[in-house]
């Protein structure tokens, strides 16, 4: 069966590249704005399953992964900043607290639907003004959300992580992503 995974992100295409699977990716193009009083929660997995769907409409025969993800202070959301002042801000804004971070998954195929959310708390430490600037002009995080690269240096700015699935915090919960493979009858490994 054909595998797509919906979405032009390439920190999911090389997550799902560590199973080993042949697959090929495909931009949803949809609007990801938040819905009037949609929590955090609901928005990503809302998203996940309308990503899949997109893709699903023109690829029946397909097994689709959609995923998105949102950082959220209490419940304001942290998208993507875009540029270095926002990122700044982000940054200064989660200094000595907890972030939550909401991975949505959605996989969906010929008589097959299956959907998980992932909650990852990230504790971040105290940071001064001129360790946010160093870590900034040293990453430039500006297209993730909440401005850090938990695959890169940006670790170094969490006094702790707390999830099930280290991967949902790059954006694809592989544990749970292999666990609807299987269930849809995709051998991993």
């Amino acid at each position: 069966m054909q595998i797509i995974l919906a979405s032009s992100s390439p920190y999911r295409r090389a997550l799902l590249e560590r199973l080993a699977l042949s697959f090929t990716c495909e931009s949803p193009d949809l609007d990801e704005a938040r819905g009037p009083g949609e929590s955090p929660e609901a928005m990503v997995q809302r998203l996940s399953e309308a990503k899949a769907a997109r893709i699903v409409e023109r690829r029946p025969e397909a097994l689709v992964i959609g995923s998105d993800q949102t950082a959220a202070l209490g419940q304001d959301i942290l998208g993507k900043p875009g540029d270095h002042p926002r990122a700044a801000a982000q940054l200064k804004m989660c200094s000595g607290r907890d972030v939550v971070f909401y991975t949505g998954l959605c996989l969906l195929g010929p008589g097959f639907r299956g959907i998980h959310l992932d909650r990852t708390r990230v504790q971040f430490r105290d940071l001064g003004p001129e360790e946010i600037e160093r870590y900034l002009h040293r990453e430039q995080p500006y297209q993730s959300a909440g401005s850090f690269k938990v695959e890169g240096l940006g670790i170094s700015l969490f006094r702790s992580v707390h999830s099930e699935d280290p991967t949902a915090l790059v954006g694809l919960p592989l544990i749970a992503l292999c666990r609807l493979l299987r269930d849809a009858g995709i051998d991993v490994p």
